[in-house]
């Protein structure tokens, strides 16, 4: 009787979630956060918000109509979305979410119709548009933490965190995007930028907290399936830097938005975004190069392509298309969106004496 033994050292295998599904997973938040900051001026009419609610509801447009052409993307091809309809799978988050997502999309442009076109006759609809929207934005929040939290196979994403921490650092995105917007599209409103300032300590704080939370449980022994994810990376010099880097872009901009909350908000603003957008690809595809068995890491390269740099350059360039033709042809027309570029389009005989001296 012959016997033999076989040896198993480790199994590779490709990215199954390429940078496309860090992109949808970076403009969803951005857009959810950003329709939470509408709600002091359309929904409970606060005027004196009325440009951070015109603001923020541009950047939950655009950031909500590019998401899900990434989303698509990452599917690698459009037809088969459809399968999540045609054959429903109610333990997957991912079923949940081809839900989901039209429920929040069809709300929010129904919330942005009716916000638009104003009137004292239309509140009761708007407000209803409003709660439809923040149900389907909780519930968007919600699925795209789980679908990554559910991997048992993965420490670093098997955790209650996950879910918390991506709806924190899509706020501070969102916050992060309303200061560029605001230095960026039509006035720069100082008060605003002060008020944003003030509201991305706040939820900076909170991403802190939660990131140290998260080390507290691992370090402590308390949860096996954290202190798993802890040694795995911990040694690693690639990971190290990437705590480093991460509690730097939390307390940098904390300090600028204490420090210079009139005048910070280009840097903190872009900071904001950037981590955002970063902590996403830490998690998504760093956690990808940690393999399920073995040691060590994978050597994950971004492909210059359509699924790698082009995809990036791609979806952003349709964003900054976007954004162009919202600024251009949606009527944002109000005090908040007062600019010399807006008042240039008025017959010379609309301007103020000091404008027709400039024409």
């Amino acid at each position: 009787m012959n016997s033999q033994i076989i040896e198993v050292f480790n199994v590779t295998s490709g990215a199954a979630w390429l940078p496309w599904a860090v992109q949808y997973f970076f403009l969803i938040g951005l857009s959810y956060g950003s329709f939470m900051l509408t709600l002091p001026y359309f929904v409970f009419g606060r005027a004196q918000h009325e440009r951070q609610g015109r603001l923020a509801l541009l950047g939950a447009l655009v950031c909500g109509l590019t998401a899900p052409v990434a989303l698509l993307a990452d599917l690698h091809g459009p037809g088969r979305f459809y399968y999540f309809y045609l054959y429903f799978q109610p333990q997957s988050w991912m079923s949940w979410g081809s839900f989901f997502i039209p429920v929040y999309l069809g709300g929010l442009m129904l919330y942005a119709w009716l916000a638009l076109r104003g009137g004292p006759a239309r509140r009761p609809a708007l407000a209803a548009a409003a709660l439809l929207t923040l149900a389907g934005a909780v519930l968007v929040a919600l699925y795209t933490g789980m679908e990554v939290m559910v991997v048992q196979a993965r420490p670093l994403w098997n955790t209650p965190f996950l879910p918390l921490q991506f709806a924190a650092t899509a706020f501070v995105g969102a916050v992060g995007l309303l200061l560029l917007f605001n230095r960026l599209i039509g006035r720069h409103d100082r008060q605003l930028e002060i008020s944003l300032s003030r509201l991305l300590v706040l939820a900076l704080a909170a991403v802190l907290t939660l990131g140290g939370s998260w080390l507290f449980v691992s370090l402590s022994g308390l949860s096996p399936s954290h202190s798993a994810a802890l040694n795995q990376v911990a040694g690693l010099p690639r990971w190290q830097l990437t705590a480093v880097w991460a509690v730097l872009a939390s307390i940098l901009p904390m300090a600028l938005a204490i420090w210079r909350p009139a005048s910070s908000g280009l840097m903190t603003g872009l900071i904001a975004v950037h981590s955002a957008w970063m902590m996403r690809w830490t998690i998504l595809i760093g956690g990808q190069d940690i393999p399920k068995t073995g040691a060590g890491l994978y050597d994950y390269q971004l492909p210059l392509g359509s699924d790698g740099l082009l995809g990036i350059v791609g979806t952003f360039g349709l964003w900054i298309a976007l954004l162009i033709l919202m600024i251009d042809y949606l009527p944002w027309a109000g005090p908040a969106f007062d600019s010399v570029a807006s008042r240039k389009t008025q017959p010379a005989s609309a301007l103020p004496d000091s404008a027709m001296a400039e024409h």
